[in-house]
C-alpha cells in the first residue's frame, strides 16, 4: 500500500473517530432525561450548607414540603389531578416517594411531599420534579407511607374536611372524630380547637410509650389569645399522665409519674394569632422543648409508660395548678409523631420547608421549567405525538407495511450502491491492464507468471483478487477460454493457427451471453425499489381513506361535530400518505442514481466486447 493511500486511509478514520464522539456526545447530552413520555422538568435544590439553611448533622431522610404555586409551576402543563408528578433524584434514575396533599389547578396552588433520603450537611442537593405527560401511562404513583420512614407512626394533613384526620404514615392511626375545620390554615386546611371540642385517637400498639422511650410530637400552632395552663394535647394511662400545652402563650409540657409532676421551665409568650412550630423531643430522662425549630426550654423527666389514647384539645387536668386546665383555643395543622428522638436539624429543616417565607427561600431553589434535549422527545410530546396517538388500528398496519417496505428498499440500495462500488472499482483495475495487452489477448489469464507493470497488481494481491471480481474480467475469462479452446499454439514452430470469420462471431455470442448474465445480476433486486416507488403512495392512499371514513363515521355516530372531534382523526389518516412518501422518494432517488450507474457499467461491458472482438480479428483471423 502506498504512502499517499496510508495517509489518506489514517485521515478517514480520525474522521470517523470524531464524528462518534461527536455522535456519542450529543446522544448522552440527548438522553439525560428520565423519561422521553415527560415534557418538562424543574430542578429543585436543597442547600444545607452557609447560603441556606445550614446543618451539622445528618438528618436521616426527611419528608420536603413542596409549595406549588403559578409563580413556580405551570399547571396548565400537567394534569388536572397532578397524577403526573413524578420526582427523581439527582442521577436522573432513582425515584423518589411522594404524596400530594393539595393539587387544585384551577387556583394553581399545590402542597407536595417528597422523601429526600441523603440531605448531608454543608452541602447542596439535587432532585427533579418532572411533569407534563397527558397521556395513560402517568397513572397514580403517590406513596404517602414510603413518603415517611418507619419511625413515623403518625401523619395528620388535616386535607379532610368533615372527616375523621387520616394517618399518611400507613400505621393506620387515625382519628376517631373530625373536629372542626379550619380553612385557610398552615397548610391548606387544618383543624380548630375551640377548647371545647375534642379530637380523640385511640391507643395502638405503634403508639404505646414505654417509660423513657423516646418519642418526637411536632405540629404547627396558631395560639390563641393567653390563658393559664390551656392544654393542647393529652395522655394519660391511670395517674401518668402527658400534657403539652401553653400557660399565658408560654408553651410548656408536663410530665406526672410515680405521684411527681414535672413542667417544664418557661419561656418567653409566643404572640397571640400567629403561626408556630412547636415540637417536644423526648430522649432518656429529658424532655426538650423546641419553638420555630430553636430550642425553647427543658423537663427534667423521662417519658412515662402510656397506652392510653391521644387527645386534641378540650379540657386538660395539670397537676401542679392543681385545677381543671383551660382549654386551648387556636389551631393546630400538621401533626406528627414518631417513636424517636428526631435531632435538632431536623427539627430545623422541617420549620423550613413546612413554614414557607425567607427560610424556605434560602433552603429550596427552583429553577425554570426545562423541555427534554431529546429531539424525539420533542416530538412525542408535540404535533407529531397527538397525530400518531390518534392512528387507528388500520392506520398502524397499513404505516407497518410501509416500514418493512421501507426497511427493504434501503437494504437494497445500500447492498446495491456497496456492490456497484466493488465492481466499479474492479471494472477500473481491470482497464488499466488491459491496455497493457498487445498480441497475446490470454496473457492476463497466465497466473503466477503473468506481472503487471502496475505496483499493487501483483499476483494474489488485494487488487487483484478485486479485478478478478470485475464483470469487465468475467467477459474477458469468457473470451479467453472460448480463444484457447480454438486456437492452439504450435510450441515447435512457433507459429498460431489463425480463427475464421464463423468463429469470431462464434466467440461473440460467448462474450454476449456473459454480458447478459452481468447485466442481469447487477440489475438483480431492483424491481423491489420499483414496487416500493409506485406501491409505497398507493399504500399510503389507501391507509388515509380508510382512516377519514373511519373518523367520519365515529364522528356520526358520537352525533358531535366540530373541529376539534375530527382533525386528530384525519391528521393521524393523512400520516399513512406521508409515510408512502417517505418509503417512495427515498427510493425512487436510490433507483435512478443506481441504474444510471448500472447503465454505466453495462456501457463499459459492450465497449470491451467491441475491443476484444476487434483485436482477435486483428491477430488470430486468417
Amino acid at each position: 500500500m502506498s504512502t499517499v493511500t496510508q495517509r489518506a486511509n489514517s485521515t478517514l478514520l480520525q474522521r470517523l473517530w470524531f464524528g462518534a464522539a461527536v455522535f456519542l456526545a450529543i446522544t448522552s447530552t440527548a438522553h439525560a432525561w428520565w423519561n422521553d413520555d415527560w415534557s418538562s422538568r424543574k430542578k429543585i435544590t436543597l442547600d444545607t450548607g452557609a447560603t441556606g439553611v445550614a446543618i451539622s448533622e445528618q438528618p436521616g431522610a426527611v419528608p420536603v414540603l413542596l409549595r406549588l404555586v403559578g409563580g413556580n409551576f405551570n399547571f396548565a402543563g400537567a394534569k388536572e389531578d397532578g397524577t403526573d408528578l413524578r420526582f427523581v433524584a439527582e442521577d436522573d434514575k432513582t425515584q423518589l416517594p411522594f404524596h400530594i396533599e393539595k393539587f387544585d389547578a384551577l387556583m394553581n396552588e399545590a402542597f407536595v411531599w417528597v422523601k429526600v433520603p441523603d440531605l448531608k450537611p454543608g452541602a447542596k442537593t439535587i432532585i427533579w420534579l418532572y411533569y407534563g405527560n397527558t397521556g395513560d401511562k402517568a397513572q397514580k404513583v403517590e406513596d404517602a407511607k414510603g413518603t415517611y420512614d418507619p419511625d413515623t407512626v403518625l401523619v395528620y394533613h388535616f386535607n379532610a374536611q368533615g372527616q375523621p384526620p387520616y394517618d399518611f404514615s400507613g400505621s393506620g392511626n387515625n382519628a376517631q372524630n373530625s373536629g372542626l375545620t379550619a380553612d385557610g390554615s398552615m397548610i391548606g386546611t387544618g383543624l380548630k380547637i375551640d377548647g371545647k371540642t375534642t379530637v380523640s385517637i385511640p391507643a395502638s400498639p405503634t403508639l404505646f410509650w414505654t417509660e423513657g422511650s423516646a418519642m418526637t410530637w411536632s405540629a404547627w400552632i396558631k395560639f390563641g389569645a393567653p390563658q393559664p395552663g390551656a392544654v393542647l394535647f393529652s395522655r394519660r394511662d391511670g395517674n401518668k399522665v402527658f400534657l403539652i400545652g401553653a400557660d399565658s402563650g408560654a408553651p410548656f409540657v408536663e410530665v406526672t409519674y410515680q405521684g411527681a409532676s414535672v413542667r417544664s421551665a418557661a419561656g418567653a409568650a409566643v404572640a397571640p394569632n400567629s403561626w408556630h412550630h412547636l415540637a417536644v423531643v423526648a430522649a432518656g430522662e429529658t424532655i426538650k422543648l423546641y419553638l420555630d425549630g430553636e430550642p425553647y426550654s427543658i423537663a427534667k423527666a423521662a417519658l412515662p409508660a402510656l397506652n392510653g389514647p391521644l387527645v386534641l384539645g378540650g379540657n386538660g387536668v395539670s397537676n401542679l395548678m392543681n385545677t381543671s386546665g383551660a382549654g386551648f383555643v387556636g389551631e393546630i395543622d400538621e401533626l406528627e409523631i414518631s417513636k424517636c428522638a428526631r435531632p435538632a436539624d431536623f427539627i430545623k429543616l422541617a420549620v423550613a420547608t413546612q413554614g414557607g417565607g425567607e427560610a424556605a427561600t434560602k433552603l429550596l431553589a427552583m429553577t425554570d421549567e426545562v423541555k427534554p434535549a431529546s429531539w424525539l422527545a420533542s416530538l412525542k410530546t408535540g404535533y407529531i405525538g397527538v397525530i400518531v396517538g390518534s392512528l387507528s388500528f388500520d392506520g398502524w398496519v397499513v404505516i407497518g407495511i410501509l416500514m418493512v417496505m421501507s426497511v427493504i428498499s434501503w437494504l437494497v440500495m445500500v447492498a446495491k450502491a456497496s456492490y456497484l462500488n466493488r465492481i466499479g472499482k474492479g471494472n477500473a483495475l481491470f482497464l488499466e491492464e488491459w491496455r497493457q495487452v498487445a498480441t497475446d489477448l490470454s496473457v492476463m489469464e497466465n497466473g503466477d507468471a503473468y506481472k503487471t507493470k502496475t505496483s499493487e497488481m501483483e499476483p494474489n494481491s488485494a487488487s487483484y483478487r478485486v479485478m478478478h471480481k470485475a464483470p469487465l474480467y468475467h467477459i474477458y475469462h469468457i473470451g479467453v477460454e472460448e480463444l484457447r479452446n480454438r486456437v492452439a499454439k504450435d510450441h515447435d514452430a512457433g507459429t498460431k493457427k489463425a480463427l475464421s470469420s464463423r468463429s469470431i462471431q462464434a466467440i461473440r455470442a460467448s462474450l454476449d451471453g456473459g454480458l447478459v448474465r452481468e447485466t442481469q445480476r447487477l440489475n438483480d433486486k431492483m424491481v423491489l425499489l420499483t414496487i416500493a416507488i409506485s406501491g409505497g403512495p398507493f399504500l399510503g392512499l389507501l391507509g388515509t381513506v380508510v382512516g377519514v371514513m373511519i373518523t367520519f363515521a365515529a364522528v356520526a355516530q358520537a352525533g358531535d361535530v366540530n373541529v376539534n372531534a375530527i382533525a386528530p382523526g384525519i391528521a393521524a389518516a393523512l400520516l399513512a400518505t406521508v409515510a408512502g412518501l417517505a418509503v417512495a422518494i427515498p427510493a425512487l432517488f436510490g433507483y435512478n442514481y443506481l441504474l444510471t450507474r448500472i447503465k454505466g457499467a453495462t456501457s463499459d461491458m459492450h465497449v470491451f466486447i467491441d475491443e476484444f472482438v476487434t483485436k482477435l480479428a486483428e491477430f488470430y483471423r486468417e
